[in-house]
């Protein structure tokens, strides 16, 4: 079977033959078409382009932002021209943690609608036949109860520190909505919770909460530190998807599903905050003491979904354990730095 076309930024997509069906002997609706992927060459992009050139795809294309700036409408209408996709995955995002989303909000709001909005109507303009969205658990209600389901997601204001990147996101549904009430251009939107892995961002301005604790102990094993000291009171939970079981949800959805209701993409597995940091300690081997401080602010609440309509629709369940995801992206961090750690 020929390998796909690829676009200007990938060199190892098409690797792994694809079936002859798609995901549970179904047909993929990816089979034969030109797909263009948004930030396909980051963190979470460059596992979806993977996944998709699985599907017997005709092109991948993925530029990156130095080649196409969501930004600016000319370049948007410039890559849909040059790649001329039948199938858009917008992954593209400005993110960050607490502390970034709590600096720059308005630049958090501004530029992911932006982006999202000229490049779904560009897309409907070019002729693109689906476009898939990844929006964000941050979307959700501040106090919705817990596990969270999609028909929650309006019931309520989102948590504040988050609320412009979230509700910038979660005006892309309501576009993509309308647009298919009123053009009939198919859209799915995707709300996956807090993702994690190998090459996640560890930069302590912009890092969410995994990378952060990873380095943080890390660092204090090395140093020698008695304690480090954590944000909030350790009390919130969180829900977290390993990164190539993220990859692979997207692109089960983008090849099986197509109604109109939003779908969560999680690991079903909860955990609050003090108990993820003692579990990243233990496993980076920092016996030191945890201090909270809680004049930093936790976040949301509680963050678990309802994962029950992703497998209902497009069969798509997580497969690696919190435990073993931590793992792989501790090995990871520690093999992109020089310094061995004492006494390893």
């Amino acid at each position: 079977m020929p390998r796909p076309e690829l676009g200007r930024e990938r060199d190892n997509c098409g690797h792994q033959a694809p079936p002859a069906a798609g995901y549970h002997g179904l047909v993929s609706l990816l089979t034969g078409k030109r797909v263009l992927v948004t930030g396909g060459s980051g963190f979470l992009g460059a596992r979806v382009v993977d996944e998709i050139a699985k599907h017997d795809v005709a092109s991948i294309d993925a530029p990156r932002s130095a080649q196409c700036d969501l930004r600016e409408r000319d370049a948007i209408r410039g890559v849909l021209a040059d790649a001329r996709p039948e199938v858009v995955v917008h992954l593209a995002a400005v993110v960050g943690g607490i502390g970034a989303n709590m600096a720059t909000p308005g630049a958090f709001f501004y530029e992911n609608a932006l982006m999202g909005i000229q490049l779904i109507e560009e897309s409907r303009q070019a002729g693109v036949e689906r476009f898939v969205c990844v929006g964000t658990v941050c979307a959700y209600p501040k106090h919705a109860p817990a596990p969270f389901k999609e028909e929650d997601l309006w019931n309520g204001y989102p948590e504040e520190t988050n609320a412009p990147y979230g509700l910038a996101k979660k005006m892309l549904l309501v576009q993509l909505q309308a647009y298919r009430q009123q053009y009939g251009f198919e859209g799915v939107y995707l709300l996956p919770v807090n993702l994690y892995g190998p090459r996640d961002n560890f930069d302590d301005r912009t890092s969410h909460v995994i990378p952060a604790l990873i380095k943080k102990c890390d660092a204090a094993l090395e140093s020698g530190a008695p304690s480090i000291v954590c944000w909030g009171t350790g009390k919130a939970s969180r829900e977290f998807l390993y990164v190539g079981d993220a990859a692979e949800g997207i692109v089960a959805a983008a090849a099986r599903y197509s109604g109109a209701e939003p779908v969560n993409l999680g690991s079903g597995e909860e955990i609050s905050i003090a108990a993820l940091t003692e579990l990243i300690a233990e496993l980076v081997g920092f016996t030191g003491e945890i201090i909270w401080d809680p004049t930093k602010p936790d976040g949301q609440p509680r963050r678990w979904l309802d994962i029950s309509r992703a497998q209902q629709e497009f069969g798509f369940r997580a497969s690696t354990s919190l435990r073993e995801g931590l793992e792989r992206t501790i090995e990871w961090y520690r093999s992109t730095r020089r310094a061995p750690v004492p006494g390893r």
